[in-house]
């Protein structure tokens, strides 16, 4: 299915679990809605951003995306991408997280959602059709998170910073050099940072570069290219907090087929 409107899902269906195969072109944005059902997303290729007012997200290919029932988002998307989206009833299953989350997928939940994704709408709950949403319902339970989360403070001043920091993502800026510009003491940003985002200003920044060189790395950038551009002194330190960050190194990341090539990427939000 091309170009479908997630922001227009009919749920009324009577199911516990409603699945859908979607191919997104790059740069489609889907504008702010929410879903009464939680929303599980999984995609093959390209790389997917998702924002709420609580931060932003990256699922890049061969991940998952958790929404938690009724959270309204924005997605768009970076490079085509190719979807499977579950939406699951409320009371069917206990949800694994409480906020939006980029989460790993098992070989066993890919092979399940892809398959969910060639139902009809109106599966026979009693058969083999009924059996694999069951077991969706089980894996769901086993949904690990991937530090790709990268949330937003609500003090103004600091929302601000960090969104400039996202259109001009720089790996050598400083505690100090935010301090000055929110015009606040070391220890009132510092405190406020880490209060508001869950996160120290080195981690949240490390994590803001990190989904920076997502997409251009799916989109086929030379590792070193993304590492200078970044302000990495060399692609040798981009490595190690990529490999600190994903668990695994960017050319494996490249090797596996996780990142693979898109259509030209948009200007990043």
């Amino acid at each position: 299915m091309d170009g479908f409107d997630l922001s227009t899902f009919d749920d009324s269906v009577p199911r516990e679990i409603v699945a859908l195969g979607i191919t997104y072109p790059d740069g489609y944005i889907e504008e702010k809605h929410s879903h009464r059902r939680a929303q599980l997303l999984y995609g093959t290729s390209g790389v997917l951003m998702l924002t709420t007012q609580r931060g932003a997200w990256m699922m890049p290919p061969h991940r998952g995306m958790w929404i938690p029932p009724g959270t309204e988002h924005e997605v768009k998307m970076l490079g085509s991408v190719a979807m499977r989206s579950i939406y699951i009833e409320p009371a069917a299953s206990k949800a694994p997280f409480d906020h939006c989350q980029v989460v790993s997928i098992s070989g066993l939940m890919k092979e399940l959602l892809m398959e969910a994704a060639t139902m009809p709408r109106h599966y026979d709950k009693s058969g083999r059709d009924g059996a694999v949403m069951d077991l969706i319902l089980h894996e769901l339970r086993r949904l690990s998170p991937v530090p790709l989360t990268l949330p937003l403070p609500g003090d103004a001043k600091l929302s601000s910073l960090c969104r400039d920091f996202l259109l001009h993502p720089n790996s050598q800026e400083t505690v100090d050099d935010w301090v000055e510009q929110a015009a606040m003491s070391r220890r009132t940003f510092t405190r406020r940072f880490k209060s508001q985002t869950g996160l120290s200003f080195v981690a949240w920044r490390q994590q803001a570069c990190l989904m920076s060189a997502l997409p251009r790395l799916a989109q086929g950038e030379a590792i070193t290219t993304v590492a200078f551009d970044l302000g990495y002194e060399n692609p040798a330190s981009f490595t190690a907090m990529f490999v600190r960050l994903l668990g695994i190194a960017p050319r494996e990341y490249l090797r596996s087929g996780i990142a693979t090539p898109a259509q030209p990427v948009v200007e990043d939000k």
